[in-house]
């Protein structure tokens, strides 16, 4: 197996997570993610950009999207970055309260765009939606931008969304995209499907190494369907996106659960393939997935795995993801290419399972 691995961003002072990547017009890559003062310590927070223009091989010096937080009254959480038909890139960000806990039903989730390539950027633009970790700003074939974003309801953790299709001037009221007395369902990846058809890939949060969870709708995000159990055991934080052939591809950190995971916390990052079929499917026996290793965390305080990933035009796949790793208590961002040939040898299945020695 060959992933080729770089260093994005490495700075020994803070802690650098939670990033993101799109594809300029201009060809470069354009990633976000946040600094801070560690995951645990939020005091300080800022939105930073890096960008590359050799398909992720080397990245400029970090800038500053957004102001610092020390001293505010609010804390940058995880941000997301897309490429608008129009041209354009949207950064979208939860703005959390920062006096005591993490106040999810409190937290704004806040739009940047930019129409020069990323180059420079307009001031926040703050939506109805409230909540944390939100998606991308996700653009349906028929215009409609969809946000997603979570946070409890009833003591558990939920999904809601919100649509507008006059490109942001005007917002949905809020819908309830998935909701389980069973389950804490959180940080969703919306995936557009066409005609209508979105499947959402949710990250299920009891640590108890639950399978992803998912939910679809088929009208553009205004109704979900009851929840399916999808074929990724121990999946937090997906990211879905089509490949170029029409294949699905998803990266997400695998969390195994089990005692002592508050010790341990996650040490794996993992990819996987799988196809519409699958992501449409209403039980989880009917759907497949092909699961790659791409990086494991060596530290003992390991924490990883929050991504982004593109397909470059050449059809190799370029992920950015966080991880501690050599760092020992600081996260940095790293990046990874892989040609998906790589991992796979296309051959015919005989005609007789047993000649194989299958059984």
């Amino acid at each position: 197996m060959n992933i080729e691995k770089f260093t994005i961003s490495r700075d020994p002072d803070l802690y650098e997570a939670w990033p993101d990547v799109t594809l300029a017009r201009d060809g470069r890559l354009i990633c976000v993610f946040t600094e801070c003062t560690h995951h645990n310590d939020r005091s300080y927070t800022r939105l930073m950009l890096t960008e590359s223009a050799d398909d992720g091989r080397s990245w400029s010096c970090k800038r500053p999207l957004t102001e610092g937080t020390a001293g505010l009254p609010y804390s940058y959480n995880c941000a997301r970055i897309s490429a608008l038909r129009d041209g354009r890139l949207a950064v979208v960000v939860d703005r959390v309260p920062s006096a005591g806990e993490t106040h999810d039903a409190e937290s704004a989730v806040v739009l940047y765009f930019s129409d020069d390539d990323g180059r420079s950027w307009g001031d926040a633009v703050e939506t109805p939606l409230r909540g944390i970790v939100p998606d991308r700003l996700t653009e349906l074939d028929n215009g409609r931008w969809l946000i997603a974003a979570h946070r409890s309801r009833f003591g558990r953790l939920a999904e809601f969304c919100r649509w507008s299709d006059d490109r942001g001037q005007s917002w949905s009221d809020e819908v309830l995209v998935a909701f389980d007395s069973r389950y804490h369902l959180c940080e969703a990846s919306m995936l557009p499907l066409g005609g209508g058809r979105i499947a959402a890939f949710l990250r299920e949060n009891s640590c108890l190494g639950c399978d992803c969870l998912k939910t679809v709708s088929t009208d553009n995000g205004e109704t979900w369907s009851p929840l399916v159990h999808f074929p990724l055991p121990g999946c937090h934080r997906p990211v879905a996106g089509k490949l170029q052939n029409g294949g699905i591809f998803i990266t997400y950190r695998f969390m195994q659960g089990g005692k002592g995971w508050l010790g341990a916390w996650t040490q794996n990052f993992f990819a996987a393939l799988t196809d519409e079929a699958s992501a449409l499917a209403v039980r989880r026996s009917d759907a497949w997935t092909r699961i790659i290793p791409v990086d494991y965390d060596r530290s003992t305080k390991s924490d990883l795995g929050y991504s982004g990933w593109v397909q470059l035009p050449d059809g190799s796949i370029y992920i950015v993801n966080y991880i501690v790793d050599d760092a020992y208590d600081r996260g940095q961002i790293r990046g990874y290419r892989l040609k998906l040939e790589d991992f796979i040898i296309d051959r015919r299945p005989a005609a007789n399972p047993k000649a194989e020695g299958l059984s």
